[in-house]
């Protein structure tokens, strides 16, 4: 049976990512999902390994190849006095065949990080770290400079790293508003598949990193700021609809959303916690609270957020999404009390 370039690109790709599970029924699931025979699902793999995508492991069992290629940049070497260098030099040869949606999204992260780095940091040192394999292209930014949630927290003055990791949460945070529009890692963190910034042993990412990985970097306590940012080699996003979804018609950005889950280590529960959320809240139009993850909160967080905070700000739309019984209860439950 012949099939079309589509449809085997597509049983190619279903293939990889269920090696990259690490499906311990692969062919039968693959023939199962598309209804071919075994046979041809055993001649697809066979072409990968002859490919070099992918090694056996041992029978029945493969593993994508990777390959890792580590650059080491130079402030006094000049390295860092532009971040086009940084890009044609590290990260351009890795993606310039891809789909030019994916080129587009990394042209617009990596440059954001490496400005970051080096307007921010004081860095002397910049560490890239490009690992690829036929799905996925990661990119790791290590710095020895001075940590970002550090940074944020003496510039504005606040009183924990927490908080200042809830601030970049919402966007629209920099400290030289001159020549930055705090823009950058808001919408780096939404167009990746997963993306970590991590110093000072605490970590800011809007996905669940309960990655080990990402745990063992925590747990070697490196100086300065870490950023691992990784997204599919055949990714279908597109960086304008990323913006449009935090934008209004005139392409201001407008909107956020809070995960508060990662924000608060147990169900948050005091007005000392809701005041914390609300701080800059005031510069959108369109909040939206992610309750997910999230079990319950107190009274007192949801009376200041949805009551208080509200009275005071009557212009700005407030949405809470993904709430459970036991949060919508609660929820419910200030709306009917007074200021």
């Amino acid at each position: 049976m012949k099939f079309d370039e589509e449809k085997k690109k597509s049983i190619r790709l279903y293939l990889l990512e269920k090696i990259k599970q690490d499906n311990t029924s692969i062919s039968k699931s693959v023939a199962e999902t598309f209804e071919v025979n075994q046979n041809t699902v055993h001649s697809y793999i066979n072409d990968l390994v002859n490919e070099n995508v992918i090694r056996r492991v041992q029978r029945g069992k493969y593993e994508l190849i990777s390959e890792k290629t580590v650059y080491n940049l130079k402030r006094s070497n000049g390295d860092l006095s532009t971040d086009t260098y940084a890009y044609d030099f590290c990260l351009k040869q890795f993606i310039e065949n891809f789909q030019k949606n994916v080129i587009e999204i990394w042209a617009y992260t990596f440059s954001e990080m490496i400005n970051n780095v080096m307007d921010h940091s004081l860095a002397e040192n910049v560490q890239i770290i490009i690992e690829q394999d036929y799905l996925n292209t990661t990119v790791i930014i290590r710095d020895d400079g001075v940590g970002i949630f550090e940074k944020i927290k003496e510039h504005f003055s606040l009183p924990s790293l927490d908080e200042a990791i809830c601030e970049l949460f919402k966007g629209k945070l920099t400290t030289d508003s001159e020549n930055h529009s705090g823009e950058g890692i808001f919408f780096s963190s939404k167009m990746m598949d997963d993306f970590f910034i991590i110093s000072s042993e605490r970590i800011f990412s809007n996905n669940r990193y309960d990655n080990s990985r990402i745990i063992e970097l925590v747990e070697k306590k490196y100086p300065g700021t870490c950023v691992i940012m990784s997204l599919s080699n055949f990714s279908h996003k597109q960086s304008y609809e990323v913006f449009d979804l935090y934008s209004n018609v005139e392409g201001g950005f407008t909107k956020t959303k809070i995960p508060l889950k990662n924000i608060f280590d147990s169900s948050p529960v005091s007005r000392s916690q809701a005041k914390r959320v609300c701080n800059r809240l005031d510069k959108f139009k369109e909040v939206i609270f992610d309750f997910e993850g999230v079990d319950w909160m107190g009274q007192g967080f949801a009376h200041q957020l949805f009551v208080v905070f509200k009275y005071e700000h009557p212009e700005i739309s407030f949405i809470p999404i993904n709430m459970n019984e036991a949060i919508t209860k609660m929820y419910n439950h200030v709306q009917n009390t007074d200021i």
